[in-house]
């Protein structure tokens, strides 16, 4: 795996050498330089893989040859203006900047690398009167952040949450800054806490009721909410995504807001699989799974699944929306007197080569067996067994999907020992066994599985009380 870095500079510089000393044209003085540095196992996810070209007012200057750089120049000598109007310079090179971070995580990261985020940020407060300038400064600011949580400061903090307010009836300024708090608030942590001190939650759950009819805005503000509700600073022992997910259920009636707001996008799938993975980040409490089933979500997602058979990531996205709010045992019979068992079989075995359906499909079935006997003689009548056997069969490589299979088997039969026999017959206790083999990871799991259903297993004793090695 590449680990070493160098900097963009060193990076132009050889590949000015190959054009120069070297003779080579562009093309394959560019080639060259991107072979003999990841040759030497040097990582340039962060390098611009292009050719430096230097503007006449920068012939002394070749950090800035990079078009990305001249739009950043322009931005920086244009500084002591007090204002910014529609008129002004200001706008096209703004757009130009943005069309450049919109490339790819190498112009952002190199703009970065150059102050760009005080300047953008600069021409964000001046554009503050301004819809067309605002819009063009936010734009380049939310493009900047992609990828870059750690460029947002407090004053940017403050600056999102002015313009969320100010603007709040401009449903496009209102999308930008909704994306840009997403970008910033993705794998940081001290970001989501202190947007939601500042009161985000709020403008969120807010703009989805205001801009109901919006289906891009709707879809920006649940991807920002459900954000909100991650754990995925690895820098952070201890996060705050179940009392988010509390607050924007309790506080700002998020479960009711989501919900009404399907209702006006029915026809727009991509729209509903983000309102369904905001739904299933939301279910943390056992009242809140009983909530979104009360206030008509578990219909919708059965009508949905029942309707949308075939797009894939809905699929997906509904089959983790039921498998979260299934954790109320009282809901689980709920999805299955609805029917739920029988569109989950038909949506896995129509799906059967995607892992990520198998997967969830899986999972969500092992979640509706788990105590529940009823629910289980359910599963197996409705070929639900067979479903995720051939699951295992059609993905043997994929942990997460012999994992959430074994879950399954087991689910069906610790309860219900009568269905070891038929099971075995669809041929499940070697398909475990290859798993065990294949995947380390699946360990207990899989050895439960097996137990479970009276096959013959290894158990090994990790700690037997003595003195010595855990793994002795």
């Amino acid at each position: 795996m590449a680990s070493r870095r160098i900097t963009q500079e060193t990076f132009d510089a050889v590949v000015r050498e190959n054009i120069e000393d070297f003779e080579m044209d562009a093309d394959e003085a560019l080639r060259e330089a991107v072979e003999q540095f990841e040759s030497q196992g040097v990582d340039l996810s962060c390098i611009v893989k292009a050719i430096a070209i230097t503007s006449e007012d920068q012939q002394e200057d070749r950090t800035q040859a990079h078009e990305i750089l001249q739009a950043l120049a322009a931005l920086k000598t244009s500084g002591d203006v007090t204002a910014i109007s529609a008129e002004s310079n200001f706008i096209p090179e703004l757009k130009r900047f943005t069309e450049q971070c919109n490339i790819g995580f190498a112009q952002r990261y190199l703009a970065a690398q150059k102050d760009a985020y005080p300047i953008i940020l600069s021409c964000c407060k001046k554009s503050l009167e301004e819809t067309e300038s605002i819009l063009a400064s936010l734009s380049a600011l939310s493009a900047l952040t992609d990828g870059q949580p750690d460029l947002l400061d407090p004053e940017g903090q403050i600056l999102l949450i002015l313009i969320l307010n100010k603007y709040r009836e401009n449903r496009t300024v209102t999308s930008l800054g909704i994306r840009t708090i997403r970008h910033c608030c993705l794998k940081h942590e001290q970001n989501r806490q202190d947007l939601v001190k500042a009161g985000a939650l709020s403008l969120l759950t807010g703009a989805i009721t205001r801009h109901t009819e919006c289906a891009e805005l709707v879809k920006e503000a649940c991807a920002a909410l459900r954000v909100m509700t991650f754990d995925d600073d690895i820098r952070v022992p201890f996060g705050h995504a179940h009392e988010h997910a509390k607050m924007i259920v309790l506080e700002h009636n998020g479960l009711k807001v989501i919900t009404e707001a399907a209702e006006a996008h029915l026809d727009n799938t991509a729209v509903l699989s983000e309102l369904c993975a905001t739904l299933s980040r939301l279910a943390v409490r056992n009242e809140f799974c009983q909530d979104i089933c009360d206030l008509g979500g578990l219909k919708f997602m059965m009508t949905l699944l029942a309707d949308s058979f075939e797009s894939q990531e809905l699929v997906r996205q509904v089959f983790s929306a039921i498998r979260a709010i299934a954790g109320n045992d009282d809901v689980k019979d709920a999805v299955v007197n609805a029917g739920g068992v029988v569109v989950i079989v038909i949506a896995m075995n129509r799906h059967m080569g995607n892992q990520y359906v198998c997967e969830q499909g899986c999972a969500c079935l092992a979640v509706l067996a788990l105590r529940k006997p009823h629910n289980c003689k359910v599963i197996m009548e409705n070929g639900g067994t067979l479903a995720a056997v051939q699951a295992m069969k059609t993905h043997p490589d994929v942990v997460n999907v012999q994992k959430q299979a074994c879950m399954l088997l087991r689910n069906l039969v610790s309860r219900m020992d009568n269905f070891c026999q038929p099971i075995l017959e669809m041929g499940a206790e070697p398909l475990i066994a290859q798993a065990l083999q294949t995947h380390q990871d699946l360990g207990d799991v899989g050895r439960a599985a097996l137990r479970d259903l009276g096959c013959q297993v290894e158990l090994r004793e990790l700690w037997t009380g003595k003195k010595g090695s855990l793994t002795n």
